[in-house]
């Protein structure tokens, strides 16, 4: 999972629709957002937990008060009020947008209530437009990251200690095992033995339902799926009509003068970026054709050697081709008359002994079959290879397309910034207007999606109450396919035993020593993490040779943590790029931490900082300006690719003002709120290679 940006939307200190919040990766992975205590830096943490899996941090206060105190006291009683807010990550090569959102609204006794959130999902194709999941949003959220195991990646630094408390290491083992693949196991043999009991019952018949009831369902799906129809229509006339203002937009820019080199820049860049997406469309277009229409071959392997063998000694025994036709002993037996001229009466031996030759003659159309046959299959073997060429080169031009497309939208991202701060104002506002449509464009695509997962839901639920009117109702003798069953779950759970316990112990302590290396990288202490086989994690002390429990500082239990969660990434980050066992199959795993800095003396704070950018593939530290200071910002300022201040706007008449100096630039903290309300505010950092010329 790569993160790519997060926006929110009325959601506790942030009023209105913030700024699109870029995050940093590859070589520069940082992220920094600077804020003071109560500026929202928790907020935006529990931001990335709400929208993925609709949890909260232990610090996270008040969880059940979200909407923004301005929007919400704005709004007139009765008048609801959105709260939203969306995320953007990539995930093996694939674009997502995940967006969670609420309405609260004041009820006349001044209570403020709130709906049900709704969680919608979108995925972009590689042409740009975007379409919902033909999964669940949440199982597809679990399946690249669980939720078991986000505390892992998206954490408070100031309590991270908090989850190798005595009473939370159950946990520990159980989500490690989650995020190598060894839970799914566990419940896979779980699951076969009560698959084995239930094979020993018998069928229950599917109980009838009221036909009337079942009608008048169907009848207000359909309204309801022909509304949402007909809102996608008017989506697509607006999408239609965005595209043209974007068009024209893009050519008065173009026209604009003093940017040539710009401009020239921009124009083939885009013209890139379209036929590189059209190559993708069509590469993957091809791969999915190849695969349905020739993939089953790569599986006949083991059959091809067992159909040679069983023509080979056909042959062996003359069988084929046999020396004598089935035909042509029927003829002797028409006649009545042997090869030799004797008579052949049925109720004679003769007779009897021709008869028997027919069940040692060939049968002429089986031959000829089975030489067919044998042509089909030896030709098969050079299908194989020709079908891995074919497969092998629409994969490297995808990976091609993918590698060249990502570096021209990070080309167009960077003119386009250029053009944000550009001095002369009619270009600035000018891309100013194309961001605007361009991400009315982007809500609208991410809406036809949203829109269109409820149709398919609606299609489903439709689909289910017709195969219930339908209904219909087997009985039949299952007995022996039941023992068949019953007879190869317990071989498969057997197995699935003997695999987790061999993958379980390799995989504990190549872990164990990479978490050890980490943690003495960090710490001056001579102690040693142990990871038992319960997946409890201590420290010891060996000095004297045998090893002795120790109670670790509030200080060296963060450590612990960090080493913990940094030896879990990158373990798994090589295990998955070793095996295709289940689980996890994504080798990128991001790290959100809040006040990673805040009980560490200035040794531990310098070790941290130096340790953290390479611990994860991308990294968001939420710090405030006094964490921020000396060895934290030295270590950390080389691998900074996005950062952000979090300007808090106090109601307060005699707030005292803050500021941050970055850059060789000074930038507000806390300023005075020109209303009755608190509210945060996110600037960008300017750095000095992203200025205009």
């Amino acid at each position: 999972m790569k993160l790519i940006s997060i926006k929110l939307c009325n959601f506790r200190q942030f009023y209105g629709k913030t700024p699109e919040i870029i995050l940093a990766s590859g070589e520069k992975n940082t992220t920094i957002i600077h804020g003071n205590n109560g500026a929202g830096k928790t907020t935006i943490l529990n931001t990335f937990t709400w929208v993925l899996y609709e949890r909260f941090t232990a610090a996270f206060a008040s969880p059940n008060l979200l909407i923004n105190k301005r929007a919400i006291n704005e709004a007139q009683i009765g008048a609801s009020v959105e709260c939203w807010a969306e995320i953007y990550f990539e995930h093996q090569n694939k674009r997502y947008q995940v967006k969670r959102k609420c309405y609260a609204y004041r009820d006349p006794d001044d209570t403020i209530q709130y709906s049900k959130t709704q969680f919608l999902m979108s995925v972009a194709e590689a042409d740009g437009r975007w379409f919902p999941p033909m999964e669940h949003p949440e199982d597809i959220v679990n399946r690249i990251l669980p939720e078991s195991l986000h505390q892992y990646f998206f954490f408070d630094g100031e309590h991270i200690e908090h989850i190798f408390r005595s009473n939370e290491k159950s946990n520990i083992a159980d989500d490690t095992k989650e995020l190598l693949g060894v839970k799914v196991l566990d419940r896979a043999i779980e699951h076969l033995k009560k698959v084995t009991k239930t094979l020993e019952n018998e069928l229950e018949i599917i109980g009838n339902v009221e036909t009337k009831t079942l009608l008048k369902e169907q009848e207000k799906l359909e309204k309801e799926r022909d509304n949402l129809i007909a809102k996608k229509q008017e989506n697509i006339q607006q999408l239609v009509l965005l595209e043209s203002n974007k068009k024209e937009s893009s050519k008065r820019l173009l026209e604009l003068g003093g940017t040539e080199e710009l401009k020239q820049t921009k124009e083939t860049l885009e013209k890139q970026e379209k036929f590189l997406q059209s190559n993708l469309v069509e590469a993957k277009k091809n791969l999915k054709s190849l695969i349905s229409s020739r993939g089953y071959m790569i599986f006949l392997n083991d059959i091809i050697p067992q159909f040679n063998a069983l023509i080979n000694d056909l042959r062996q025994r003359g069988e084929l081709p046999s020396g004598i036709k089935q035909q042509f002993v029927q003829q002797l037996l028409d006649r009545k008359q042997c090869i030799c001229g004797n008579e052949l009466r049925e109720d004679t031996l003769a007779y009897q002994q021709v008869k028997d030759w027919m069940n040692k003659a060939g049968i002429a159309q089986v031959e000829e079959a089975a030489i067919r046959l044998e042509s089909q299959v030896n030709e098969i073997d050079n299908q194989v290879v020709d079908f891995w060429l074919n497969v092998d080169r629409e994969q490297d031009i995808i990976n091609q397309s993918l590698t060249e497309l990502s570096r021209v939208e990070r080309e167009l991202d960077s003119i386009k910034d250029k053009f944000r701060h550009y001095p002369n104002e009619d270009i600035k506002a000018l891309q100013q207007q194309l961001d605007k449509t361009d991400e009315l464009i982007r809500e609208f695509h991410v809406e036809q999606g949203a829109i269109q997962q409820q149709i398919n839901s609606l299609d489903k639920q439709i689909e289910e109450i017709s195969k219930q009117l339908v209904k219909h109702q087997h009985k039949q003798d299952k007995q022996t396919l039941a023992k068949r069953r019953i007879a190869a779950t317990q071989e498969a759970r057997e197995r699935f035993i003997e695999v987790r316990n061999r993958l379980e112990k390799q995989f504990r302590l190549s872990l164990e020593k990479r978490v050890q290396e980490i943690f003495n990288s960090i710490s001056f202490t001579p102690y040693i993490p142990r990871l038992k086989p319960n997946y409890e994690l201590t420290l010891v002390e060996n000095t004297s040779g045998i090893a002795v429990p120790v109670a670790a500082s509030t200080g060296e239990n963060q450590i612990l943590s960090l080493s913990f969660i940094g030896g879990i990434i990158d373990r798994v980050r090589e295990w998955s790029q070793k095996n295709t066992l289940v689980g996890l199959d994504s080798s990128t795993f991001p790290i959100v931490m809040d006040s990673p800095f805040g009980s560490l003396d200035e040794i531990y704070r310098r070790q941290v900082a130096k340790s953290l950018p390479q611990l994860a593939n991308q990294l968001v530290i939420l710090v405030t300006k006094t964490q921020w200071r000396g060895e934290v910002e030295e270590e950390t300022k080389n691998y900074i690719g996005k950062e952000y201040i979090l300007v808090y706007h106090s109601p307060k008449p005699d707030c005292e003002q803050d500021s941050i100096e970055l850059n060789g630039i000074n930038y507000p903290l806390v300023k005075p709120s020109p209303n009755q309300f608190e509210y945060t505010e996110i600037i960008e950092v300017i750095r000095e290679d992203k200025q205009p010329n």
